[in-house]
């Protein structure tokens, strides 16, 4: 079956991640993405680790299926091939701090005289306005300004950095929703518009009962280490082999006493209701470290709590959770190879269309790789033309190896 997003034209001018989480999707998705990379060196993720043989598995992750397009865009030229390129595309992504990509020659402004029916995306770390929108930023950066930094860690030590970029992908995936639904909006005729997506946005979005609580002045959001802060018991345990995350929400209260072999617990008036078991969590949270350390392990503990219908995970490590049979037999890890890199694994794709329209990209592109064929097929350039351009520099390419698929 053709993909949801067949016969959608994007012009790719994102760098890192959370640009490029949003294209990849598009592209998994069934649209043609052209990833527009400044020469000389295009985008700066292909130098990150890990890298083999001037190949980056961190690059590869984001821009499977992508056709590479590398060109100078300070040369005349090379602007007005873009602007064929604009002309004829659907939708444009980029991800530069405000301000650079109309420097470039292709704000919205710019691009939307070209093409009234573009619809473009500006990703940033602070929004296309605000006081805060002229200065570069990253995925911690947003974070720490959204007051999420500030919430993750032990009470009494430092806030601690996170490990991962949700911030940078679920960004992405805000932006794919907003480009889905400008879709929509224009097939109703309603023609193109200019998104504005912040990683910022995303994160303040993120939270789950802080700003409600803290504005009606009932909690003081701070950072609670291993236990929820206004929900118990919620939070990591130790077992004899491992942790458990365990999380019991009222209704499972009962259920949790009896798979514990404590029912008299469940009309203690210290834990009778949800506010009683937070005003006394130490006590419980406590309860509960010591009934777990009287099973085998943490497979026990699991197998028990599952049978209970109560929600618990195995804190597992990234490799673990790479090997998990979930994982493995849903594509949530995917297996990949490159003529560099050789055979490796990376993140699946978290939108499935049960109808079949997801597919399977092929490997990341190298840079230019697609120089000819986008321009010669989209912009109309001679192959003689075409030569010029390469010899004078202002399309850049690195060489392809004859084993790339």
């Amino acid at each position: 079956m053709s993909g949801l997003l067949d016969g959608v034209r994007v012009l790719d001018f994102t760098q890192v991640i959370a640009g490029p989480a949003c294209t990849r999707l598009m592209a998994e998705m069934g649209a043609e993405v052209i990833k527009v990379e400044l020469a000389p060196s295009g985008d700066y993720a292909r130098g990150m680790p890990l890298t083999r043989d001037g190949r980056s598995a961190y690059f590869f992750q984001h821009n499977q299926g992508k056709l590479s397009l590398c060109l100078d865009l300070g040369r005349p030229r090379a602007r007005a091939m873009v602007g064929e390129l604009v002309k004829k595309a659907d939708v444009m992504v980029e991800n530069f701090s405000p301000g650079v990509i109309g420097r470039l020659g292709f704000g919205w402004d710019q691009v939307h005289a070209l093409n009234p029916e573009l619809i473009m995306c500006s990703i940033s770390a602070f929004g296309q306005t605000g006081p805060l929108a002229p200065l570069p930023g990253f995925d911690f950066i947003a974070q720490a300004y959204a007051g999420i930094t500030s919430m993750i860690g032990d009470p009494d030590g430092p806030p601690s950095l996170t490990g991962f970029a949700v911030g940078d992908v679920g960004t992405g995936i805000t932006a794919l929703a907003a480009i889905n639904a400008a879709l929509f909006a224009r097939s109703r005729g309603q023609g193109g518009r200019h998104l504005d997506i912040s990683i910022l946005d995303f994160y303040f979005h993120a939270h789950e009962i802080n700003v409600e609580m803290a504005s009606l002045g009932a909690w003081e959001p701070h950072r609670t280490g291993q236990h929820h802060g206004t929900v118990t018991p919620l939070g990591i345990f130790a077992t004899r082999d491992g942790y458990l995350y365990i999380v019991v929400l009222q209704q499972m209260w009962p259920r949790f006493c009896a798979a514990m072999g404590r029912p008299d617990l469940e009309h203690d008036a210290r834990f009778a209701g949800a506010p009683e078991r937070v005003t006394n969590r130490d006590a419980l949270n406590a309860l509960v470290q010591d009934w777990l350390m009287t099973l085998q392990g943490r497979d026990a503990a699991l197998a028990l709590l599952q049978t209970a219908r109560i929600p618990v995970a195995p804190i597992l490590s990234v490799k673990e959770a790479m090997a998990h049979p979930h994982m493995v037999g849903r594509g949530t890890v995917r297996d990949v190879c490159d003529p560099a890199l050789g055979p490796f694994q990376v993140t699946g794709n978290p939108i499935r269309d049960l109808g079949g329209g997801t597919i399977v990209p092929g490997r990341a592109p190298y840079l230019g790789e697609h120089n000819r064929q986008v321009l010669a097929r989209h912009a109309g350039v001679k192959a003689a033309d075409l030569d010029v351009l390469e010899r004078d520099g202002t399309l850049v390419s690195e060489p392809v190896p004859t084993n790339a698929a």
